[in-house]
């Protein structure tokens, strides 16, 4: 029960707390802009940086990294079930050979 009491007073000054800074800041608030531009997006460094940023995104967000590292081990596994096969076609030409020199 004390321990909720605490909680609670912890919770109800903490709101508090938010509601006095949002009070506050309400004046600053209503003078920004309402488009929500700032003029800062305005300088080609700003611009730039913000599609590279949205390249990355994009590479995360469409798996890319993933859709390259599934086709590598993908190719990697095709050449080794070749190789594979490879062995196991010589295999059995020798046991052909072997099969042909014991009828002899």
């Amino acid at each position: 029960m004390i321990i909720e009491s605490v909680f609670l007073a912890i919770f109800v000054c903490s709101f508090g707390g938010v509601l006095l800074i949002l009070i506050r800041k309400m004046p600053v608030l209503a003078e920004l802009p309402k488009n929500g531009s700032t003029g800062l997006k305005k300088h080609r460094v700003i611009s730039d940086a913000e599609s590279k940023i949205k390249g990355f995104v994009v590479f995360f967000e469409k798996q890319i990294l993933l859709h390259r590292l599934l086709s590598w081990v993908r190719c990697l596994v095709i050449k080794i079930e070749v190789q594979i096969d490879h062995l196991l076609h010589r295999i059995r030409k020798k046991a052909q050979q072997v099969d042909k020199d014991t009828k002899k």
